[in-house]
């Protein structure tokens, strides 16, 4: 009897203790330490006003949402930090955690990444230049650059931009002979091909180009899009903007992360930056489409501005001159050759099913908007 009394107390005892430990635990259960947020600073090279900084802003705010707030990033405007040309270099030395611009920005490191943004890329659009980047090598090539010049970043190559004019003119250009002798904006291995054909070519960032044309420093100058132009003023110091060039038909944003930041975070963040970056990519392009012809038309109506055709002059001069700029890079510099060739050898491939699947949208247009049917 004695030894089930002490049986029972024995049982009572474990429960109890059990009961305690559980309820020790609830308690304590709040002074676990959890995932703590991760925040990164990132700096553009656009002003803030521009779309493209919005676009920046766009990618930040995916990954913050798709997060669960465990990843903060912010996005500052060019200047902030560092000058827009400096980017590149503050994030790899840990300046700055990441930023957003365009790989032809780097051209000064080394020609060969200015094939990712300017030139008529063998006749492929800027989307075809993802695909290139994405499947047909152009990413691991980027990353070569990259590790050869030893820069610690992270690259994401994402937002195919539309065709970019030819630029902003006082009066309409009609043929390569009206080019010459212009003092003229440009970037990236577009100096090269402008500079060949009798430009005077000077590089500026975004929001320098207006300032300096208003000063008469520059006579003519190219940036990007209808929205961007017209946010930054480009309608206040010229009224004609020339329509069409392959100086840079084909360019796309990076992304760009320190190398030693993006590896420190965990896989899950790193696939949510990834598809962030798919998921921006879509998402512009669609924006650009709404946003760039509202302000297109409305440069029009209410602010006076001619759009004029790139005669086909000037756009044959622009595809002999690359030929050329590009046959000399390539001879001297034996990574613009191994780029040139592999996006060559894709675009041969991808450009004619393009040409040969693509109907013609402008029959099309032209049926239902071009007058009487």
């Amino acid at each position: 009897m004695t030894d089930i009394i002490n049986n029972k107390k024995r049982r009572d005892f474990i429960k109890g203790t059990s009961a305690a430990a559980v309820g020790a635990g609830t308690l304590a259960f709040p002074m676990i330490a959890t995932a703590q947020t991760t925040s990164l600073r990132f700096q553009s090279t656009w002003p803030s006003k521009d779309i493209f900084h919005e676009y920046a802003t766009d990618f930040a705010k995916k990954v913050n949402e798709m997060s669960g707030g465990k990843l903060k990033i912010e996005v500052l405007p060019a200047g902030a930090v560092v000058k827009a040309f400096d980017l590149l270099d503050a994030v790899s030395k840990g300046t700055l955690d990441g930023g957003h611009g365009v790989v032809a920005y780097w051209y000064g490191k080394n020609p060969a990444v200015a094939l990712w943004g300017s030139g008529p890329a063998f006749g492929m659009d800027a989307n075809q230049v993802l695909a290139w980047h994405n499947y047909g090598g152009g990413k691991q090539l980027l990353d070569e650059i990259y590790d050869s010049l030893n820069l610690e970043v992270e690259s994401f190559l994402y937002g195919p931009m539309p065709t970019q004019p030819l630029g902003w003119f006082k009066k309409p250009v009609k043929g390569p002979q009206d080019l010459k002798g212009l003092k003229y904006r440009t970037v990236g291995l577009s100096i090269d091909i402008f500079t060949k054909m009798g430009l005077a070519v000077n590089a500026l960032p975004g929001g320098e180009i207006v300032p300096a044309m208003d000063r008469g420093l520059l006579d003519a100058a190219e940036f990007n899009n209808a929205s961007s132009d017209r946010l930054l003023g480009f309608p206040d110091v010229a009224k004609v903007c020339m329509l069409q060039s392959f100086h840079q038909a084909s360019e796309q944003f990076e992304i760009l992360f320190n190398k030693k930041k993006y590896a420190g975070l965990s896989a899950e963040q790193k696939a949510i930056i990834k598809y962030a970056a798919e998921a921006s990519s879509a998402e512009m392009s669609w924006k650009a489409i709404d946003r760039y012809s509202t302000d297109y038309q409305e440069m029009q109506t209410k602010q006076g501005v001619k759009f004029y055709k790139t005669p086909d002059t000037i756009l044959k001069a622009q595809l002999q001159a690359w030929d050329e700029v590009t046959k000399a890079k390539s001879e001297e510099n034996a990574t613009f050759k191994k780029v040139f060739e592999s996006m060559r050898t894709f675009a041969k491939r991808t450009a004619k099913w393009q040409n040969d699947t693509s109907v013609d949208y402008k029959m099309a247009y032209n049926f239902y908007f071009g007058g009487k049917k």
